[in-house]
Order: structure tokens, then C-alpha cells, then sequence
């Protein structure tokens, strides 16, 4: 059977655990609905997920619907847990947006539809709670087109919108008005279709009108808007019918190489590590070694997604999704087979806060670390930092309802009582010219048996960071490459004011190593001090994040949110009053949100709404701000070697 990965992507609230819900039961593969509210939902299982009644964590199940099998991940909405959708997205074939038909588009739904449309990810829009008080559904298909730069085409019309007596009714393609939106809009893509909808009509068959529609829902270029009520039913059988038949499904080749990817992992009872894999060719068997990065791991037990549940299996075939014990060594984002050294990129912007966790009982500090440690295998974006000269431990984080997630962690799974300080913005360096470095073999003052040389370049901004060998790959063993590139990745993460190094390609330029004598060890201690010397010689630029911010006052009120915007040093760069309402976009330093966001509410009578979601990064003005280095310090280089000796 064809197979799907399906997201159900949504800002926090709109309904996307209660559509997920209500998917599985018109399937059969539920008996009774779960709540959110009442903490018996199939995919929230974290007790903390039942407290709060937010997803923290993806969730996996699968089932059949049509003539496919869909593997459904349900993802956090609020965007503290942005890390665990970006691991999502890589796997997916389709999404379904979810809008709430009373919140309309949010900062979150931006973030995530800009980045299904980077990745290329098809994608359709549920727009839930029509039956709620505040409804707009026909508003939330302007915004659609207006905020999100898509071609939404609405599929549904909703009778009595905004209350109980709401009523969906799916739209018929031969049937005005949807007839004529699908010709306009497949038309423009699609001129045979044009020219037969303004010569022949008649030729527009419903079956040649699906056709076109999944192709260009496939391509991106078309968004087909689904409204309904997760939590009465309405509308999800035309969603699920799209599902079935738009949504693009793919023929896994089961008897291909292995190849697949770890996106989740967990701790069981015991305290094993499960890996969820989902594997996209090929077929792993139980006891079947699997080669990942850090060396091969052998299957000790597979627990498959299949049909609604979890069950063992002896085998995990392409298509599917499991959860696999026995790969000691994994970690979030691993490829099983294909190219093993191949980086994931990063679709969301990293943490931008940072915070100092305490241990309350000093007794507890081994323990501490070691939990964090765990909780740093589930989540790698929290960045787990030790400072071995003070002995402080710091964690990144997104924002502070992420903090007291790790909290309440911390003391309902580890018993460990821990307190936080109060979050810092987390700076960036960026290069501001070409800097070269060099340490030769056998020459003073190298005491490796290697030879590195390195060059760094800014990159443009956002690019990211990069590496690329500029010499001959076979006069060493790839080894010795490999950890020259892991090495370079991880230095980058203290620059010379200690700041995570942004927007930097670095070049390997020499290379020669003493046959039998080095080893990877002496390039990967060499390579730090090498590109300390190029990234001094380049020279650094501190930079601050800068949020994109989205708010709406009563437009009395705005002479008073201008001036606060002012005293923010935000700039404003779209305002629009409308129906006595002002709607101001901008951005401004990520250390400033917090207290516009304190302040609003005052200058407002409570009225006033902020969304923000991360932009940039900014060159900061004044002295730089200095960042305690964890581990020996390569930019100094007299120190860095007595380090290593031992000497201090």
C-alpha cells in the first residue's frame, strides 16, 4: 500500500489533539473520543502533557484511511516546544495547517507555514471551532491569503458560523462557487484547464478537476481550505476524504537499502534508550545491526505504529514508523544508512534564551547533571552547557513556560528539586572579514602529529555555518576529515567573546598527517587552536536576536503603544487602523519582548495582543558582553596546551 507521513501542524489552542482525536475515531481506530481537558487524549501521554493540556512532545500513530496508510505525527503548538516540530518535518510527505477559526492566523502559524514552504512540504488548511463564539471563518480565509503569501481555496462553506447551530457543507467541484475558485486558481498553473474552462466547460469533469488539484497541491501551489469542529465532527469527512485522495502518498521500497531517520528519543522503564525511527527504504530486522554515525548498533526489540497501536514485531518495513530498542549510540537526527555524515539543517531559528539551573540540595548536583543529560538526548536544542571551573550548569531554552516544563520534569521523573535563574538573551558572534590559521607537522610550536590549516569567511546572513575540504581527501584516512569537520562544528560554539560563531564558512586548506603515529585524537585537539587563530584573525561581530512582533491595540490607545515601542527601541515597519482597531508590525531586540509584553496590557485596558517569533540577528552597539568559556580555551593558545598536557 502507498503510505503517508502526515503533520498536524497548528498554534497553541486551535485544536489540533482534538482533530487528531477525532481523525482516528471516524477511522475505527478509536471506540471514544479523548479530551484534552479531561487528560485521555490518544497522543498526549506525558502526565505533564495531562496536566497542562498542551502537547509537549510529537506523538506517532497510524492507521488506513482510502487506499493508503497514513503514519498521523501530532506536534506542539506552542512555540517553547519548536524544536520537537522541526524534527517532524523532515519526515513528512504532507501537513494539515490548523487554524482557529476565533484566533485566525498567529505568529505561530507564520513560522510554521514559512517553513513547510521552504522544505517544500505540501500542505492543506483545516480552519477548526466554527461553532465557537467569535467564529470568522470567512476572515480567516482573507487572512490566510493575505499574511501567509498562499493560494487558499476554500473548500467548504460554513451556514451560522460562530455558534452552536454551526453547519459545514463540503462544496462539490462541478458546483458553484467552488467550480469557478478552482478554475481560476488550477488555471493559472495549468492552461489546457484554462482554456476548457473558458471554451468548454463541460470538459472539466470532476475527475479532471482532482487531478489537477492534487498535482499542484503536491507542487505547492494551491492550499485547498477545509472548516469544521474537531470536537462535534463537522467537516472532517471532506478532510479526511483530501487525505485520501490530494494529499501526495509514496510507494516505500521495502526491498531497497536501508535508509531512515531518527527523529524522537525516550527512556524506557529501565532506563534504555528508544529511538523512534522512521525508515523510508529498505527493511530492518530484529537483532539486524544498523550503521549509524557514532558506529553500528544492533535491534534488540522493534515496537511498531501500526493500525491505531503499538505492538512488537520481528521487522520494520519502508514505510513505517517504530520505536527501536537496542541502538545504545543514537542520537535525535542520526540517518540510518545513506550518507552517514550528512548535517541536518536546521529549520527554525535555535533558543535565544539561557538560564542557570541550581540543584536546591547541593547533594543532588551529579544527579542533576546526569538528568539533564537525558533530558538533553530528547530535546538537543536545550544545549545542555557545564562550566567545569565554577561548576554551573545552563540550559537554552525557547521560552519560560519551556523552563518550568524542565522543572516539573526534573521532579516528577528524576525526583530532583532544582530551581532556575532568571532567563538571559543568548548573543551571537558573526565574522567581519577572512582570517587563516596554520600549525604544521613537526614544526614548534605543534606538539600534535598533524598538519590543519583552516580558513573562515562570513557567510550571508542566516546562512548558517558551513564546512568544505580544500585539499586532496586521499592523503589521509576520512577519519581524520571527519574530525577535523565534527571539531570545527563543535568550537564553533564558543567564539572569542564565548558566543555561539553564526553565518561562518570554514575551509580546510592543509592537511598531512605521520603514518602510523597520528591518530584522529591530534586533529581533533589541533583543530580548535588553528581555527581560534583564523576566526582572531577575521575578527567577530557580537550580535543580539531581533523578534518580529505582530500587535493589535484599540486604536485610542495607540499614541501610547508608539511611545512604548519608542522607550523599546523597536521599529515599526507596517501599521494599519482599521474598525477601530490598530495593527502594527515591526521587530525589536528579543531582550525587550518581554517587558513590552508586560507593559501592554496597562496602556490597553487589556486589550492589547503581541505575537513574536524570532527574525534575526542584529550587530549590537556598546563593549561586548563576555560569556564564560566552559572547556579549555583554544584563543588563548599558551593556556589551551598546558590544558591539554595537563598542566592547570
Amino acid at each position: 500500500m502507498r503510505t503517508l507521513n502526515l503533520g498536524i501542524l497548528a498554534h497553541v489552542d486551535a485544536g489540533k489533539t482534538s482533530l487528531t482525536e477525532r481523525l482516528l475515531f471516524n477511522a475505527g481506530v478509536i471506540d471514544k473520543l479523548g479530551s484534552v481537558d479531561t487528560g485521555d487524549t490518544q497522543t498526549d501521554n506525558l502526565e505533564l502533557e495531562r496536566q497542562r493540556g498542551i502537547t509537549i512532545r510529537a506523538a506517532v500513530v497510524s492507521f488506513k484511511i482510502g487506499d493508503r496508510i497514513v503514519n498521523l505525527i501530532d506536534t506542539p503548538g506552542h512555540p517553547d516546544f519548536i524544536a520537537e516540530v522541526e524534527r517532524v518535518l523532515g519526515l513528512l510527505d504532507a501537513a494539515v495547517v490548523v487554524v482557529s477559526a476565533v484566533e485566525g492566523v498567529q505568529a505561530q502559524t507564520r513560522v510554521l507555514v514559512r517553513a513547510l514552504r521552504r522544505l517544500d512540504v505540501p500542505f492543506v488548511f483545516f480552519v477548526n471551532k466554527v461553532d465557537r463564539l467569535g467564529a470568522r471563518y470567512q476572515e480567516v480565509l482573507e487572512a490566510l491569503a493575505a499574511q501567509l503569501s498562499v493560494r487558499p481555496i476554500a473548500m467548504s462553506t460554513v451556514i451560522d458560523a460562530g455558534s452552536k447551530l454551526a453547519r459545514v457543507e463540503a462544496l462539490a467541484p462541478r458546483d458553484e462557487p467552488l467550480f469557478s475558485a478552482l478554475c481560476e486558481a488550477l488555471g493559472e498553473n495549468d492552461e489546457a484547464l484554462l482554456d476548457d474552462y473558458v471554451l468548454a466547460p463541460d470538459r472539466l469533469t470532476k475527475e479532471r478537476l482532482g487531478r489537477s488539484l492534487a498535482d499542484q497541491v503536491a507542487r505547492g501551489l494551491v492550499h485547498p481550505v477545509f472548516a469544521g469542529a474537531a470536537m462535534t465532527g463537522a467537516g472532517i469527512s471532506a478532510l479526511a476524504s483530501a487525505i485520501a485522495t490530494i494529499l501526495p502518498a509514496r510507494q516505500p521500497d521495502a526491498d531497497g537499502p536501508v535508509a531512515g531517520k531518527i527523529f524522537k528519543i525516550e527512556r524506557g522503564w529501565g532506563g534504555e534508550k528508544l529511538c523512534y525511527l522512521s525508515l523510508t527504504s529498505g527493511t530492518v530486522w530484529l537483532r539486524q545491526y544498523l550503521d549509524l554515525p557514532k558506529g553500528p548498533g544492533r535491534v534488540t526489540a522493534i515496537q511498531l505504529f501500526e493500525n491505531g497501536r503499538i505492538h512488537g514485531a520481528d521487522s520494520l518495513r519502508a514505510g513505517q514508523i517504530a520505536r527501536v530498542s537496542g541502538l545504545a549510540g543514537a542520537r535525535i537526527g542520526d540517518a540510518v544508512g545513506g550518507d552517514r555524515f550528512s548535517g541536518g539543517q536546521a529549520h527554525f531559528a535555535p533558543p535565544t534564551l539561557e538560564t542557570r539551573v541550581l540543584a536546591r540540595r547541593p547533594s543532588d548536583k551529579a544527579a542533576l547533571w546526569l538528568a539533564l543529560n537525558q533530558m538533553a538526548e530528547q530535546d538537543p536544542l536545550i544545549n545542555l552547557r557545564r562550566n567545569e571551573e565554577t561548576d554551573e550548569v545552563f540550559v537554552s531554552l525557547y521560552g519560560e513556560v519551556q523552563k518550568e516544563v524542565i522543572q516539573s520534569t526534573l521532579l516528577t521523573d528524576f525526583s530532583l528539586d532544582a530551581s532556575f535563574e532568571e532567563s538571559t538573551v543568548i548573543l551571537a558572534e558573526r565574522p567581519v572579514g577572512i582570517g587563516t590559521g596554520l600549525q604544521i607537522l613537526f614544526k614548534e610550536p605543534n606538539p600534535f602529529l598533524a598538519t590543519v590549516g583552516l580558513r573562515v569567511e562570513p557567510r550571508p546572513a542566516g546562512a548558517g555555518n558551513s564546512f568544505a575540504l580544500e585539499v586532496d581527501v586521499g592523503q589521509m584516512p576520512a577519519a581524520f576529515y571527519r574530525a577535523v569537520e565534527e571539531t570545527v562544528f563543535e568550537t564553533l560554539k564558543q567564539g572569542i567573546f564565548g558566543w555561539q560563531i553564526i553565518d561562518c564558512h570554514v575551509a580546510m586548506t592543509a592537511a598531512r598527517h605521520s603514518s602510523p603515529a597520528s591518530t584522529a585524537a591530534d586533529f581533533r585537539q589541533l583543530t580548535p587552536w588553528v581555527l581560534a587563530t583564523a576566526l582572531s584573525a577575521a575578527r567577530t561581530a557580537l550580535c543580539e536576536p531581533v523578534d518580529r512582533f505582530h500587535l493589535e491595540a484599540p486604536a485610542e490607545s495607540l499614541s501610547g503603544v508608539l511611545t512604548l515601542l519608542a522607550r523599546s527601541a523597536a521599529t515599526t515597519t507596517d501599521s494599519v487602523i482599521a474598525d477601530g482597531v490598530a495593527r502594527l508590525e515591526g521587530t525589536m531586540a528579543s531582550q525587550m519582548v518581554r517587558s513590552v509584553q508586560q507593559q501592554l496590557p496597562g496602556l490597553t485596558s487589556g486589550a492589547g495582543t503581541m505575537e513574536t517569533a524570532f527574525d534575526h540577528y542584529a550587530p549590537m552597539a556598546g563593549p561586548p558582553r563576555l560569556r564564560r568559556r566552559s572547556g579549555p580555551d583554544p584563543f588563548n593558545g599558551v593556556e589551551y596546551l598546558l590544558r591539554l598536557r595537563g598542566g592547570v
